[in-house]
Parts: C-alpha cells; structure tokens; sequence
C-alpha cells in the first residue's frame, strides 16, 4: 500500500511503525474471510482490510478520528486471526492499538460510553477493586432490566462465573526434585472471578518438579485494548521490572502466563518499550522468557497420569490471543490427549467466542451473536467439557448455554492426581453420585 506521509510526521516513532505496517498490506482480502466481524456484518469496513483503509486515512491526514472511524475499529476484536491468514505479514495487531490510542486522544465520545469505558479502565485491573463492584452488582441485578444492555451485559456475566475458594497447594504423594524455577503471572480479575486456575496451575508445576514464584498485579493488556495508554504503560511497566528483578536474582527459566491474553501481553513487552531508554532492555529480557503454561509445560513434561480419572471427551477452543496472538495451538491439544482425554475438534475453531476482553461488555450484541455460533458448533462434538487457555473465554461461553467450560490447566492438574475442576461438580458433567462424568451431553 502507497503512504504519504510527511517526514515531520515519520518523525514521531508510532506513526513510523504504523507506516511500515500500512506499507505491506497488498489488497488481497485474504483477511476478510476468517474476520468474526465480516462475517457477521458483510460490512468491508468491519473487516481489517477496511479498518486499515480508514486508519491509513485519518493518522496520514492527521487528522481527529470520526464517529465513523470510531463505530468500525470499536467493532475489531482484535482476535488477529487476520494476521494468521494474511501472507504479506501486516501486523495489524499495532496497527489496531495504535488507532485506538489515537482515539482516545481525539474523539469525545457519548457520556455514557465515557463512563463506562473509564470504569472499566480504573476497576479491572485491581482485583480489590474488582470484588467491590461483584458486591455492587450483586445489589444492581434486581434493575438490569432497566439498564442499557452494555450494562445488563457486564451483570449477566458476572453472575454466571461465580467465584470460588481454591487452595493454592496440596500435598504431594513423594518429593520432587526441582527441575525449572518460573514465575506465574497472577493476573486481576482471573484472581478474583476463578482463582481455581492458579490454584490449579501451581499445584501442577509443583508435581512437575517446578518452584513456582507469584508475581501478582495486571499486566495492563485490558486496558490496552482501550486505548488508555498511560494506565497501561504503567501497569506493564511495574510488571517489567518485578519479572526482570526475578530474571536478574535467582534467575527464571520461563515466565508464565495462564491467560492467553496476558500471554500474548507480556510476550509484546519487547515491542511495547522499544523506545523506552529505561526499560527496553528490561522488557525485551521478559518478552523473550513469556511462555503460555502448556508452552511451559510441553517443555517440561506432565506427571504420570493418576489412577481413577476418567477418560472425557474435551471439546477444545483455542482462545485468539492463544492460536492468532501467540501462534501455540498444537500444545494444548497433545498435552489433553498425553493426559488421557479425548480431544474433539470444534468447527469454525478459528473463530471468536466474542469474548476478547472487554469486548463482550462494549459490544454485547456481536459478542452474543458470536458465543452462540461458537456454542452451536461446541454442541455437535457432544464432548462432556470444554477446555480452553483464557478466563475471558471461559466466562463469555459460560454465560451460554451449554456443557461446563474450564481452563486446560485444570484437567490437566486433575489428570496428574490434583482435585476435579469445580465446574465439572457444579456444571452437570459429573455424576451426582461421584461416579464418572458423561462422554457425550
């Protein structure tokens, strides 16, 4: 794609990275096909090919972004699975971040939108902050009915992923000598809303042979994702420089992540801090450790599978930030099947849940639209459970109608002699009376 841009422009790094990006994109529309919005819509301005033609057209004239502009690049899930398909290599994930700091800069949005996006923004990333507004919306459900549906959107979900207590450790049968030492990003609201995953995911690597050190705190990618550069930048930042004083003291093998989207997050520090004196050396030395869990764990192996476990069938949705942003989707799947469960595909697999991130609350009619195509597709592999790699995911097909959803690293934790995951107790998968749970629904 020809630019225009002027050198005083080209001056700033952003839009130098934005043009080089724009310089590769060829027209071909390969993206459009494997675009969630696209298809939906039928809308070429909802698919990446528009919304870079629309980006190319306010940052090279420099101009405010338009409720045009806003309406369209508000619509990107930012799945990426445009960049899995796209054979010219436009990184179109900085490209859509880079648009959506802009506007935020330049567009004054509706007062309502405003507000909701702020609270977002100063409540997610804070799991105490978190907790409070699950106890304030807990008192606002008797009224969702008179709420604007983003709102009925935000209560519908937090009522149907309810927290539940879970032990960090559980003893183990015979020592285990230490084979790695990794560092766990704790995460926000996974801590608050399924603090079952971490729990499942230490008691995993600890039967593995791994010390585990918690670093806890939000990575910053939620609020990324709304443009809210400065909150991001510094939440990222105080993550960089916990993670690179633990790279620098006793030192780590990987750093990981169970959250797909903090995973993708972390493993874009590198890019994130290029132009930071301070911290990009830093950042680049955590971004080249980030690992998604079963990236981690295909490495280090999984323990012997416990006796009694059995053998489900496993629908597994590979979660965008995990298949498109992270490009790990073989993994999961062969550590499913080394742990005894029969792994079924799901048709459209590369397709949004309508999850990624805040989205199903800014968006709720397309993230509704989405998580029942995907549900449907869920559906005719009659598998037992859903396994995925992100707790957004989770809590979108959850609030669904259809067999119980939990993070691999939980299966595989109960496979290798750890608890069952309290979905499966809660959700239906499990006989009543502790027998075996159902192959098919």
């Amino acid at each position: 794609m020809q630019t225009r841009f002027t050198e005083r422009q080209l001056a700033d790094p952003e839009i130098a990275a934005s043009e080089q990006i724009l310089r590769k994109c060829v027209h071909c529309g390969f993206c459009i096909a494997t675009c969630p919005t696209y298809v939906l819509l039928g809308d070429e301005l909802d698919s990446p090919r528009g919304r870079i033609y629309l980006i190319k057209d306010m940052l090279e004239n420099d101009r405010p972004a338009t409720a045009e502009v806003v309406r369209h690049v508000d619509r990107c899930l930012s799945c990426l699975a445009c960049m899995t398909t796209c054979p010219s290599g436009v990184h179109y994930q900085h490209l859509i971040d880079h648009a959506r700091v802009h506007i935020e800069r330049t567009y004054q949005r509706p007062l309502l939108e405003r507000w909701l996006r702020a609270a977002l923004g100063c409540v997610l990333p804070y799991p105490n902050r978190v907790r409070a507004a699950l106890a304030v919306a807990a008192l606002a459900r008797p009224f969702a009915p008179l709420l604007p549906r983003s709102l009925r959107a935000m209560l519908d979900l937090a009522r149907r992923r309810r927290p539940v207590e879970a032990s960090a450790s559980s003893p183990r049968l015979t020592p285990v000598a230490k084979r790695a030492r990794v560092a766990l990003l704790e995460g926000c609201v996974q801590t608050v809303i399924a603090p079952e995953i971490n729990a499942a995911t230490i008691r995993l690597l600890e039967r593995a042979g791994v010390e585990v050190v918690v670093v806890g705190g939000c990575c910053g990618a939620l609020v990324h994702h709304l443009g809210q550069e400065p909150r991001a930048h510094a939440l990222a930042a105080s993550i960089v420089e916990r993670l690179h004083t633990e790279l620098t003291g006793q030192g780590l093998d990987a750093i990981v992540a169970n959250a797909s989207g903090c995973g993708t997050h972390a493993k874009d520090f590198g890019y994130l801090f290029r132009n930071d004196p301070r911290l990009a050396a830093k950042a680049a030395a955590v971004s080249a450790k980030a690992r998604d869990i079963t990236e981690a764990l295909a490495t280090i192996g999984l323990p012997p599978r416990a006796a009694g476990v059995p053998q489900l069938a496993v629908a597994y949705h590979s979660a965008c930030s995990m298949q498109h942003g992270q490009k790990v989707d073989a993994e999961p799947r062969r550590l499913l099947a080394a742990a005894g469960f029969e792994v079924r595909e799901i048709a459209e697999g590369h397709l949004c849940c309508g999850s990624a991130g805040t989205y199903n609350v800014l968006q709720p009619e397309i993230a509704a639209r989405l998580r029942e195509r995907k549900l449907a597709n869920v559906s005719r592999t009659h598998a037992a459970v859903v396994a995925t790699g992100n707790v957004g995911c989770i809590t979108q097909l959850a609030a669904g109608d259809g067999p119980p959803v939990v993070h691999t690293v939980e299966l595989l934790d109960w496979a290798t002699g750890g608890p069952p995951p309290p979905a499966l107790q809660s959700g239906g998968a499990m006989a009543t009376d502790g027998r075996e749970p159902r192959a098919d629904r």
